[in-house]
């Protein structure tokens, strides 16, 4: 789905001064694949998610979606089309007075006929969860509410792969959970390919793959298994590690007889009772 070779993506700072954001990352994200990126502030995860769908370019390397090119100008509406972004601020996404009509708004836009935008609105709505909000004015939702109205939004336009660039910072634990649960029914239901930012852990521990970043490289990648039992290496990049897997990494540092794979409440509990 995408193919990251070798990217590098540089800008000017306030001084003048040129800084990496990226520096070389070479990444493979296969279609139906659920994706978590995880890093500290100015490790590059967000820039790697705005290459997605070529709102940046890349300075050197090649970002290719679906085989297409994000350097070549004439794919840039293709691109965007086969990857929607929903940002950390819903309220950036949401422009119209009604819940359905905002949903329509890139139907609109992008000249879905009339006779099928209502359908998709219909089933965009449903596929979040929102189907009883329609009639609703978006100001008068939670936060939790108007991320699904704005994801709802993107997966009208109906794309192939959807990157969340941290949906759920400014939510709270209620509206985070909301959120894991649409992006995980949306990949079962509708097999699509979610790349999803985040500095929350635990939503990471629920992807297929984590991709840890560093100063605008790949420090490393894996299941979630493989990453979080690297306690001490998500430590130095300034990332906790899920509180069953510091426990037995500190557990196995005092001789205890744990796992190495140790990532889950469950797991921890099973391992210290045999």
């Amino acid at each position: 789905m995408i193919e990251i070779k070798d990217l590098k993506h540089y800008y000017k700072d306030a001084d003048g001064q040129e800084v990496k954001a990226l520096d070389g990352v070479t990444l493979d994200i296969k279609a139906g694949e659920f994706v978590a990126i995880i890093g500290a502030n100015g490790s590059g995860k967000s820039t790697l998610a705005r290459h997605l769908n070529a709102l940046l370019v890349p300075t050197e390397g090649k970002c290719l979606v679906d085989g297409m090119d994000t350097l070549d100008d004439d794919k840039l509406w293709d691109i965007r089309q086969t990857v929607g972004m929903v940002f950390q601020n819903p309220d950036n996404q949401i422009v119209a007075a009604i819940v359905e009509e905002d949903v329509a708004f890139g139907l609109e836009n992008v000249g879905v006929p009339s006779k099928e935008i209502y359908p998709r609105v219909q089933a965009a709505l449903e596929a979040v969860g929102m189907t009883e909000y329609a009639k609703h004015a978006p100001h008068r939702l939670s936060g939790g509410q108007k991320q699904r109205i704005a994801i709802a939004g993107i997966m009208a336009l109906q794309p192939k792969c959807l990157v969340l660039d941290e949906p759920t910072a400014m939510l709270d634990p209620q509206g985070r959970k909301q959120i894991m649960e649409t992006v995980k029914k949306l990949k079962k239901e509708n097999n699509i390919t979610i790349v999803y930012i985040t500095h929350y852990m635990t939503e990471a521990l629920q992807a297929d793959k984590v991709v840890a970043m560093e100063k605008g490289k790949i420090a490393f990648q894996g299941t979630p298994k493989e990453v979080f039992s690297r306690v001490d290496e998500l430590e130095k990049l300034g990332l906790e590690a899920p509180l069953a897997a510091k426990v037995a990494n500190e557990l196995r540092k005092g001789g205890a007889k744990i796992p190495k794979d140790i990532i889950t409440d469950e797991e921890l509990a099973l391992a210290l009772c045999q």
